[in-house]
C-alpha cells in the first residue's frame, strides 16, 4: 500500500467522526508537495465559506521567500483573519489524513493566533 492510499484510509477513518456544523465548521487542509490549502467548510450544506492557501497571488508575495513550514503559518492566521471577518470563531480541525507535524501543525498554530478556537 502507497502513502497517499493509506492517508485516504485515515482521512476516510477521521472523517466518519468530524462533521462541521454551523456552530463548529470544519477547518480542513490538504497538502501538496509544494503548497498548502486550508477552508473552512459547513459539511450540512456543503460549503466552503473561506479559504486560503499559497497559490493565491496575495498570499504568493508575501511568502516568496519563507520555508514551506513558515508559509504554512502564514496561510493558518490569514485563513483565521477571514474566518473572523466574517463571523466564525469555532472549528474543528480536520488535518486531512496528515500527521499532526510539521506543515500541518503550523497551519493550526497560525489559526490559533489569528484567533480561531479549536
Amino acid at each position: 500500500m502507497d502513502r497517499s492510499l493509506r492517508r485516504k484510509i485515515r482521512h476516510e477513518r477521521i472523517r466518519k467522526v468530524i462533521f462541521g456544523t454551523p456552530e463548529r465548521l470544519r477547518l480542513n487542509v490538504y497538502r501538496s508537495l509544494k503548497h498548502i490549502y486550508a477552508q473552512i467548510i459547513d459539511d450540512t450544506k456543503g460549503h466552503t465559506l473561506v479559504s486560503a492557501s499559497t497559490v493565491e497571488p496575495e498570499i504568493y508575495e508575501q511568502i516568496k521567500d519563507l520555508t514551506k513550514t513558515e508559509k504554512a503559518k502564514v496561510v493558518g492566521k490569514i485563513l483565521a483573519e477571514r474566518a473572523i471577518a466574517k463571523g466564525i470563531t469555532k472549528v474543528v480541525f480536520d488535518r486531512g489524513g496528515y500527521k499532526y507535524h510539521g506543515r500541518v501543525r503550523a497551519l493550526a498554530e497560525g489559526a490559533r493566533e489569528g484567533g480561531l478556537q479549536f
